[in-house]
């Protein structure tokens, strides 16, 4: 798996109130990277080497 980029203790803490899934973070992390994927090509499209919050 690739790394985790949340942190478990705080996505738990965020849920106030619910129970949550071991395989929640993992799937949670899965989606930021996507994120994080997607944004760093917006810049690259735009000929930044920075990724912007307008990026996501």
């Amino acid at each position: 798996m690739a790394e985790m980029l949340v942190v478990r203790s705080k996505v738990k803490e965020s849920a106030k109130g619910m129970n949550v899934a071991g395989d929640f973070a993992d799937e949670l992390s899965k989606k930021v990277q996507s994120l994080v994927n997607d944004a760093c090509r917006r810049a690259k499209d735009n000929g930044r080497a920075t990724v912007k919050a307008r990026d996501l």
